[in-house]
């Protein structure tokens, strides 16, 4: 498993303990102790903690993007996996500069069909290629997830 990729799935981890906590937990306590359990030899941690901190400081922006995108689904009734995977996507895809926009939905979509659902994935690749389209209503590609996989180990 790739470095990116392992820390992608340790802050999800993460953010789910917190969420399914009632959001009352020490974040940074719990990815210290998911990378401890989780992490192996993996070397750079500091992606990690950018990823779950960054989602807690921008939650309620990244919730709102989520009930605009996903209008059906209120936030509340979205699984608790799910809902930490498209916190995770959206912050990457909105704040995050130096990751490309579409190895961040490929990302989400690999994460939410590992750990999520019969149809997490499919749910999850909408939500984000909604976004991805708001953001580059120009380009006229159906599905941004669809694209070399390969690049998402860039």
């Amino acid at each position: 498993m790739a470095n990116r990729h392992l820390s992608r799935t340790i802050a999800m981890q993460s953010l789910f303990e917190w969420d399914f906590n009632g959001q009352k937990d020490d974040l940074k306590t719990l990815v210290k102790n998911n990378l401890a359990e989780f992490g192996g030899n993996l070397q750079e941690t500091d992606f990690v903690y950018s990823l779950a901190e960054g989602v807690a400081k921008n939650l309620p922006g990244i919730d709102a993007i989520i009930s605009r995108t996903a209008p059906e689904w209120p936030i509340d009734q979205i699984t608790l996996v799910d809902r930490n995977v498209l916190r995770l996507g959206i912050y990457e895809l909105m704040f995050l500069k130096d990751v490309p926009p579409k190895v961040a939905i490929n990302e989400a979509v690999e994460l939410a069909k590992t750990f999520g659902g019969e149809s997490s994935g499919k749910f999850l690749n909408g939500v984000m290629g909604t976004l991805y389209k708001e953001l580059n209503p120009g380009e006229t590609e159906e599905s941004p997830a669809e694209d070399d996989k390969n690049e998402a180990e860039k």
